[in-house]
Parts: C-alpha cells; sequence; structure tokens
C-alpha cells in the first residue's frame, strides 16, 4: 500500500513509497526492496554531467601533487573512509592520497555517534592537522544535504580557496550551495523512511567509485583495463599479477611470478623487463 508523501520535508526524510513492511512476506520485502534500488543508477545518470565536472578539477590538482579529502558522518562517513582505504591496495598509491575523515573519529566507524555530526569546527580542524592546501580537493557527503559537520567543513574549505564538492540525495541542498562542483543523485524515499544507508548510501559508494576510478585512471594507474600498480598484499593478488605478466610478455609462469616479487608491481616488471 502506498503512503502519502508529506509536505515541506526532504526527499531522504519523506515516507516511504510502501506502508505496513512488517505484513510483507520474506519474497515481497526482497522484491520491493529490489524495485527501489533499480531506480539508483538511474539517479547517478543523471548526475554524470556534474560528477564530471567535479573530477575533471580534482585532476588538475592532483596531478600537482594534491589530495582528496571526504568529509561525512554516519554512513555517509563510513562509505567515504571506505573508498579512501581501498584506493593504496587497488592502485599502488601512498595511503595519504585520499583520505576519508568521519564525524567521531575512527570509533564512529564501528559504533554510531550520531551527535558527533553537530560539531559545527571538528571538520575543519581535522583538514588542518593534515595541513590541506589549495592542491587539494575535499569533498562532504551527506544523503540529506544538512550535516553540520560536512557544512562547515565545505564553507572553511572554500573560504581558504580550497576545491569543494558535495554529494547528496537533496535538491538545493544547504550543502550544494556551498560547495563549488555539488553532485545530486536524487534517488526518492527510502524504503524504510529516512534510513539513508539504503538507497542513498548505494548512490553515494557508486559516485564514489566512480571518482576514485576515473582519476587513477587518468593518473595512468591503470593499464588497459589492468590494476597493475596494485599491492601485492595476498596470494590471490600475486597469482593475478602473475597472469597479467604472462599474458604481457609471453613468458612462464614461474618466471612471471619471480620477476613480480623482485620488482613489486606488474608496471615495474613490465617497464624494466627489455632493459
Amino acid at each position: 500500500m502506498k503512503s502519502k508523501k508529506m509536505a515541506g520535508i526532504s526527499i531522504t526524510e519523506s515516507s516511504s513509497n510502501f506502508d505496513n513492511l512488517e505484513a510483507m512476506s520474506i519474497e515481497e520485502l526482497l522484491i520491493n526492496i529490489n524495485e527501489e534500488d533499480s531506480k539508483v543508477h538511474l539517479a547517478v545518470r543523471k548526475a554524470l554531467p556534474q560528477i564530471k565536472c567535479l573530477i575533471e578539477q580534482i585532476e588538475i590538482r592532483m596531478k600537482k601533487g594534491g589530495r582528496i579529502f571526504y568529509l561525512g558522518a554516519g554512513t555517509s562517513g563510513r562509505l567515504g573512509v571506505l573508498d579512501a582505504s581501498e584506493v593504496p591496495p587497488t592502485f599502488g598509491v601512498p595511503a595519504n592520497l585520499v583520505i576519508g575523515l568521519i564525524a567521531g573519529g575512527d570509533p564512529a566507524l564501528r559504533n554510531s555517534i550520531e551527535s558527533a555530526e553537530d560539531d559545527q569546527n571538528k571538520a575543519w580542524d581535522s583538514l588542518q592537522s593534515f595541513n590541506v592546501n589549495k592542491t587539494d580537493s575535499v569533498i562532504g557527503i551527506a544523503a540529506s544535504g544538512t550535516t553540520p559537520y560536512v557544512i562547515e567543513g565545505i564553507k572553511h574549505s572554500r573560504e581558504n580557496g580550497i576545491l569543494t564538492g558535495c554529494i547528496t540525495c537533496n535538491p538545493d541542498s544547504e550543502i550544494a550551495q556551498e560547495s563549488e562542483y555539488p553532485i545530486e543523485a536524487i534517488v526518492g524515499p527510502e524504503f524504510v523512511t529516512g534510513s539513508t544507508r539504503l538507497k542513498a548510501g548505494t548512490a553515494q559508494k557508486m559516485i564514489l567509485n566512480m571518482i576514485t576510478t576515473t582519476i587513477m585512471i587518468k593518473l595512468g594507474r591503470v593499464k588497459g583495463n589492468r590494476m597493475v600498480n596494485m599491492q601485492l598484499t595476498n596470494e590471490k593478488l600475486i597469482e593475478r599479477g602473475t597472469r597479467m605478466i604472462v599474458e604481457e610478455l609471453n613468458i612462464s609462469s614461474e618466471e612471471a611470478r619471480q620477476l613480480l616479487l623482485v620488482h613489486g608491481s606488474v608496471k615495474k616488471v613490465t617497464e624494466n623487463y627489455f632493459k
């Protein structure tokens, strides 16, 4: 049964398109959640021009030695930290190239510290501790677009000449107004009213993937379609790298593996093989 949306409430807080969830069977719940999730990629597609504009500006700065900082609270903050933590092993870059900051600090990654999002000064304080500068880019992640921790961090960054962007799921939000390059993925009301860990979180994750993957490709961290700079942190990745070298150089697996372990990355092996 469809429920009516309440006037004057943001989209991320508006009432679900479904009601009486507790009366639904498991199959009905799954089908209806999946129906809502199918709207996410369409919302992200509509935001592609905004994503492109932000990435173009970030690329310019990162080629001059800049970094990316994510600011977020709750689910949004965790997604930022997750994306930042996955960039080094995937692309073989330093851990301080993409940095995720979450309201409440590291304890908030595992435990909810929802009140931390109201701290208006903490984000800028944290950015300053990393000596944030004009070659860096700061991206605020806030599904509602109203999170004080994120908004104030964006405001201070922009006032200091630092590139700012945001990822939000409400149109014309405060954070979008404060950001130079806002990204708005309007996914609609959540299946469970207000639970932005659902569609909004999925949209944010997709956009974060797009930003860092595209930037890393443009910075030369991918060859063809392969992660030639990935860190060799386990046997699976060593085997993957070995296969890449075998296909690239047409040598035996044993030789490829030895070369990989000596040089530390697929890219270094292929660069040095013919020297």
